[in-house]
C-alpha cells in the first residue's frame, strides 16, 4: 500500500484510520461501502454522495472494495454515529462480474488495475450482513443500481430464477433507490435528530420491510405476491406492469409487495432535483481524480470520464432493455450554463488536461433542458416514453440551449476540442438542422456513436425504438453536412442480438441490412435481461407486460451465438455459425457468390482454424500456441467458471 502525502490526507473523503485522524476526528457519521474503487469524480456515486452530506456537515468516511470474508474492515473507523450506507458500486455486481453468456469476466472497470474479484457477487446482500456483524444496531441503508432494480421480486438472470426483494434478504433498515440524494439526506436529518430509523418510513425513493404482524399504509396498492409471481408468468408481467406505470414522481402511488408474512413497502419516487440543486451538486469540491491510496495504477472507468462533463440526467426514451429510465428517471435534469462553465474552469487545472473535453453530455446527449411544456399535463401522465411511439406533442423539444450552451463551451479560452461522446437521440436531432449542423461541424471527433439497435419492425416496437428508416435518414443528413464541413467522419451503430421478439428470421434480416449499407460493427451487443427491465420480463415470461401480446425469446446459448454471430456474419471464425444459422432459417440463398449472399458457399481456411482452435478451448486442451485455460472466480476455491487466457496476459 502506497503512503499517501500529508497533503492529500485531508483533499479526499478518508479511506483510511489515518486520513480520519488528520482530520481531527474521534467518529465518523456514516460509512459509506462501495464495491467500487474510490474516485472523488462526479461520475462515481460514492464520491458525488459524500460530498454532498459532507457538505451538510456529516463526516463520512468511504470504505472501498473491503473484503467481505469478515466483517473486520467495518470496524476501521469505529462505530459510526448515524449509519452504514451500502452500495454495490455504480453497476449490478452480477452485471459487473459476468457477460451475457454467463462467462466470468477478465476485468473490472471500476477496480484498480482492472482486476477481478475484489468485490463478492450479489455485494450489497454481503456488505449489509458484514455492516449488521460489525455493530450491532447501527442502521444500515442500502442504495446504488444494485438495490435500486432489485426492489421487489425480480427475474435473476445468473440463477434463473425469481428471487425475493433485495431489501428482505439484504436485511437493509431502509432502501433507497433511484437517484439518492434527496432521500438520504432526508434519512441523516431524522437519525441525527435522534428519531429511530424504525420510524423513518415516511421518505420518498425509499423501500422499507413490514413485518408480519404490522399494517400496511391505507393508500397503498398491492402488486401480486412473490409466491404469485414464482408460480405464474402472467402474474409477473401484471407486477411489472404495475411497477413501471407508478414511477412518475407526481403521481406514483405507494406499493405493497407480500413475500410469505412479511412485506415490502415502496413510497413513491422522490422528485428530481431543480436546476440550482444539481448546481450545487456538481460544484462540490471534487479532487476530479482516484484517491493516492491506489498510487499510479489506473482505475479504466475513470480514464473514460476524467476529462468528461455531465450537463443533465434522466433520460424520456423508455427503452425496454436499458435501466437508466428506471434508475435516474425519465423527467430531465439539467445544470446552468454558469454551472457547467465553473467545472471546465477547474478541469482546466489539472495537469493532465490538454484542452481537450473528451464528452459533454449525459445518458442521451442531446436532451438537455427538455421537458414537458405542460406541468400539469405531466403530474397526470403514466406514458412510459415520451418520444415513442411518437413525440409527444407536448415535448419541448427544443435544441437552442442545447446548441448555446456548446458554443459557450468552445469558446472558453484553454479549449481546443469539445466531443460529444455520449449517445445522443437520432429522432430528436433531426428535429433541430441547427444542431445537426453544429454537432457534425463542432463536435464530432471522426466517429458518432449511435444506436440504431436492430432493423426488424417489431423487434424495435419492443424496444420502443424508432424505425430504421430513421435511422438512415439521420445517416444521410449526417454524411452531407460532414462532407459539406470537409470532414471525413463516421458513425459507429451499435446494434443488439438476442433481444425478445428475434428470432432468426429478423436476425438475418439486419445482418443483409448491415451487408447493404456497409456498416461492419466491431462492437456487438448479446442482450442480457437485468432486473426490472420491460425488457427482462419478456425475456423470462414471454409476455409483453404492456400489452400482454406473447413474445418470442431466443433462449439458449447456441440460439444466441448463432444469432450474435449474424451481426458479424464477414468474420471467418463466425462462418460455421452463420451458415448453421442460414440452413435453420431456410435461407440458403445468402450462401454463394452472389451480391446479396452473406457467405461463400465455401469455408475459408480461416474458418477452419478457428474452429479447431474452439474445440480444444471447448475440451480444455492445451492450444497448438501453448496457452492453457484457467480457474477465476469471485469467491475462494469457486471453480465453476473458466478465464480465458491470452498471450499477453
Amino acid at each position: 500500500m502506497p503512503a499517501i502525502p500529508k497533503k492529500d490526507l485531508t483533499n479526499f473523503l478518508p479511506m483510511t484510520r489515518e486520513e480520519m485522524e488528520a482530520r481531527g476526528w474521534d467518529y465518523v457519521d456514516v460509512v459509506f461501502v462501495t464495491g467500487d474503487a474510490y474516485v472523488d469524480h462526479p461520475s462515481f456515486a460514492m464520491a458525488l454522495l459524500g460530498r454532498l452530506m459532507e457538505a451538510e456537515g456529516y463526516q463520512v468516511a468511504i470504505l472501498s472494495q473491503p473484503d467481505w470474508h469478515s466483517c473486520e474492515p467495518w470496524k476501521k473507523f469505529g462505530r459510526p454515529r448515524l449509519c452504514f450506507a451500502v452500495s454495490a458500486g455504480n453497476m449490478d455486481s452480477m452485471v459487473n462480474h459476468y457477460t451475457a453468456n454467463r462467462k466470468v469476466r477478465n476485468d473490472d472497470a471500476y477496480s484498480p488495475g482492472g482486476r477481478i474479484g475484489l468485490r463478492p457477487d450479489r455485494a450489497t446482500l454481503a456488505y449489509c450482513q458484514r455492516a449488521r456483524e460489525a455493530y450491532k444496531g447501527v442502521p444500515v441503508i442500502a442504495g446504488g443500481v444494485e438495490a435500486s432494480l432489485r426492489r421487489i421480486a425480480h427475474y435473476d438472470y445468473w440463477s434463473d430464477k425469481v428471487r425475493r426483494s433485495i431489501l428482505l434478504d439484504s436485511k437493509a433498515d431502509l432502501l433507497v433507490y433511484g437517484m439518492g440524494e434527496r432521500p438520504l439526506l432526508e434519512i441523516l436529518r431524522r437519525l441525527a435528530a435522534g428519531e429511530p430509523i424504525k420510524n423513518i418510513r415516511d421518505v420518498r425513493g425509499t423501500a422499507y420491510r413490514l413485518g408480519a404482524s404490522e399494517k400496511p399504509p391505507e393508500d397503498a396498492i398491492y402488486l401480486p405476491s412473490y409466491e404469485e409471481v414464482v408460480a405464474s408468468k402472467e402474474a409477473f408481467a401484471r407486477m411489472t406492469k404495475m411497477a413501471h406505470l407508478e414511477t412518475n414522481p407526481y403521481n406514483a402511488r405507494r406499493l405493497v409487495q407480500y413475500h410469505d408474512r412479511e412485506a415490502v413497502v415502496i413510497n413513491p419516487p422522490a422528485f428530481p432535483l431543480t436546476e440550482e440543486e444539481m448546481d450545487r451538486v456538481y460544484g462540490l469540491p471534487f479532487q476530479r481524480r482516484p484517491h493516492p491510496l491506489y498510487g499510479d495504477e489506473p482505475i479504466p472507468a475513470f480514464e473514460v470520464v476524467k476529462h468528461s462533463v455531465q450537463i443533465m440526467r434522466g433520460c424520456f426514451g423508455g427503452c425496454t432493455f436499458c435501466s437508466i429510465t428506471a434508475h435516474e428517471g425519465r423527467i430531465i435534469q439539467s445544470r446552468s450554463p454558469q454551472s457547467i462553465i465553473q467545472e471546465i474552469e477547474r478541469l482546466k487545472q489539472d495537469p493532465e488536461f490538454k484542452g481537450v473535453i473528451s464528452d459533454i453530455g449525459g445518458p442521451t446527449a442531446n436532451m438537455y433542458r427538455m421537458n414537458c411544456s405542460r406541468p400539469e399535463v405531466r403530474e397526470k401522465c403514466r406514458r412510459l416514453s415520451c418520444i415513442h411511439p411518437t413525440i409527444c406533442k407536448l415535448l419541448n423539444t427544443s435544441h437552442g440551449p442545447l446548441i448555446e450552451l456548446l458554443k459557450q463551451v468552445r469558446h472558453v479560452q484553454g479549449i481546443k476540442k469539445v466531443y460529444v461522446a455520449s449517445g445522443i437521440r437520432m429522432d430528436l436531432a433531426q428535429l433541430s438542422p441547427a444542431y445537426m449542423n453544429h454537432l457534425v461541424r463542432y463536435h464530432v471527433g471522426g466517429h458518432l456513436k449511435v444506436a440504431p439497435e436492430h432493423c426488424d419492425p417489431d423487434v424495435l416496437r419492443l424496444m420502443k425504438k424508432p424505425s430504421i428508416e430513421d435511422f438512415e435518414r439521420f445517416a444521410k443528413k449526417f454524411h452531407e453536412l460532414s462532407r459539406a464541413a470537409g470532414k471525413e467522419q463516421y458513425l459507429v451503430p451499435y446494434f443488439i442480438s438476442g433481444h425478445p421478439g428475434c428470432d432468426l428470421k429478423a436476425m438475418i434480416r439486419l445482418a443483409e441490412f448491415l451487408k447493404r449499407t456497409g456498416y461492419r460493427p466491431q462492437q456487438v451487443q448479446d442482450f442480457m435481461p437485468t432486473p426490472f427491465d420491460i425488457a427482462t420480463c419478456m425475456y423470462y415470461t414471454g409476455i409483453d407486460p404492456m400489452t400482454g401480446e406473447k413474445v418470442y425469446v431466443p433462449r439458449g446459448e447456441r440460439e444466441r451465438r448463432l444469432q450474435r454471430a449474424l451481426l458479424q456474419f464477414w468474420k471467418p471464425e463466425n462462418y460455421f455459425l452463420v451458415r448453421e444459422a442460414l440452413q435453420l432459417a431456410g435461407r440458403t440463398d445468402l450462401i454463394g457468390s452472389g451480391p446479396q449472399c452473406l457467405i461463400p458457399s465455401r469455408p475459408p481456411k480461416e474458418a477452419l482454424v478457428a474452429r479447431r482452435k474452439s474445440q480444444h478451448e471447448r475440451t480444455g486442451a492445451e492450444h497448438p500456441t501453448g496457452m492453457k485455460a484457467t480457474v477465476a472466480g469471485y469467491r475462494p476455491h469457486r471453480k465453476t467458471f473458466r478465464r480465458r487466457t491470452t498471450k499477453k496476459s
